[in-house]
């Protein structure tokens, strides 16, 4: 069986599954309400974090602030994702206009170690991807595959299989344990928003008086995220 094939059987299984389908209208309206109120508030032309300009974070938002029209524009194509996905028929179009947004956003907050989306963006791009996959029939043929030129017919609401995928929502809700404790856990040091919360991790780290100095080097000085990190690695073990 062809690749094509199989991702086209794939595909009809799961159209034709309700819990499925009430998955992707779950992931339309969460990830329309994700770039909503961010959306808005770039419109408005107002600060999005209240973060210094001291946090890697803060630094890039400041600056993204200070652009003018373009962060408007971030703001208006946020927005603009969030209403198409939640209408219907402009869903797969939403999905397509909200990936590249949300990828963008994942990568910054992991790079930058940002507590406010570093769990909540990879969450969301992989709910961006599982609506990509729900509306495969709509951008197969972007694919290097030979594809049936007909059609597949989708099951109507009424014809959908109503026998719960048991696996797939244990894969899923797997799926967001392993993301949650790896990327709060997975970092030695984090700048966490404040330096009062960035001392906070400094009693249990494997050098506290690096840490401090780690602390200090992101909110007081100002310094960049890699060059903290440099320091502290490169610091005497007590």
């Amino acid at each position: 069986m062809s690749l094509s094939s199989t991702l086209e059987r794939l595909h009809a299984q799961a159209r034709s599954n309700w819990w499925l389908w009430v998955f992707a209208i779950f992931c339309r309206v969460a990830l329309a309400a994700g770039f909503l109120p961010s959306g808005y508030v770039k419109i408005m032309g107002e600060r999005f974090t209240v973060l210094s300009v001291n946090h890697p974070m803060g630094n890039y938002l400041e600056a993204i602030f200070h652009t003018g029209f373009y962060y408007t524009l971030i703001g208006v194509f946020q927005v603009l994702a969030a209403l198409l996905l939640l209408i219907p028929r402009t869903a797969v179009l939403g999905a397509v206009v909200y990936f590249p947004i949300i990828l963008n956003i994942c990568l910054l907050s992991i790079s930058v170690r940002f507590e406010g989306s570093l769990v909540s963006s990879p969450l969301m791009v992989l709910a961006n991807l599982y609506l990509l996959c729900w509306y495969y029939q709509h951008w197969k043929y972007l694919l290097p595959f030979n594809h049936n030129p007909e059609q597949a017919t989708l099951p109507t609401y009424k014809n959908l299989n109503r026998k719960c995928p048991t696996f797939f929502f244990l894969g899923t809700m797997t799926t967001v344990v392993a993301v949650g404790l790896g990327l709060s856990f997975g970092f030695e040091m984090m700048p966490r928003n404040t330096r009062k919360e960035c001392k906070t991790q400094c009693e249990d780290s494997a050098n506290p008086a690096a840490c401090i100095t780690f602390c200090d080097c992101i909110h007081t000085q100002g310094q960049p995220l890699g060059k903290c990190l440099e320091t502290y690695n490169q610091a005497p073990r007590n």
